[in-house]
């Protein structure tokens, strides 16, 4: 079987009906809008989230603090993820990506000290906390800033 041979199951896909058609069609004439009214004009209907001009709920709705849009969010790695590597390894964010360690890197990555390591290892990331230095050091490892 080849991508083009593909088919839907049989009634699994109903086919539309063709409006404003004649009478007979019985989606003639109005073509299923009814008569008059803001739904059966062109462009008629509201925008989502609109409650018929009583306050919206995103307005009743509290809001409090500031969300910083420049906010920068890192992606956390930790220690005890990084004993997969080989001894001698050069860890750059590439890497942990290719491994899966890390989906999604965001603003950069933070490797933080939870649990232990035991390879040596050079960790290149955008951010490291002191006890994450101190282990990778402890290890015989060493640490650089991106």
């Amino acid at each position: 079987m080849k991508l083009h041979e593909l088919k839907p199951a049989e009634g699994s896909r109903p086919e539309g009906f063709r409006k404003g058609r004649g009478i007979a069609s019985g989606n003639g004439k109005t073509a299923g809008k009814g008569h008059k009214g803001q739904n059966a004009r062109s462009g008629g209907g509201v925008r989502p989230g609109f409650e018929g001009g009583q306050n919206p709920l995103y307005r009743r709705v509290p809001k409090r603090g500031f969300n910083n849009p420049f906010r920068k969010e890192y992606a956390i790695v930790n220690i005890e993820d990084l004993n997969s590597f080989a001894a001698g390894t050069e860890v750059t964010p590439e890497l942990l990506l290719e491994q899966g360690i890390v989906k999604n890197p965001q603003s950069g990555i933070k490797v933080l000290g939870n649990g232990e390591i035991t390879v040596q290892l050079t960790v290149k990331a955008n951010k490291f906390s002191q006890s994450a230095v101190e282990k990778i050091q402890a290890a015989g490892g060493k640490t650089e800033v991106i």
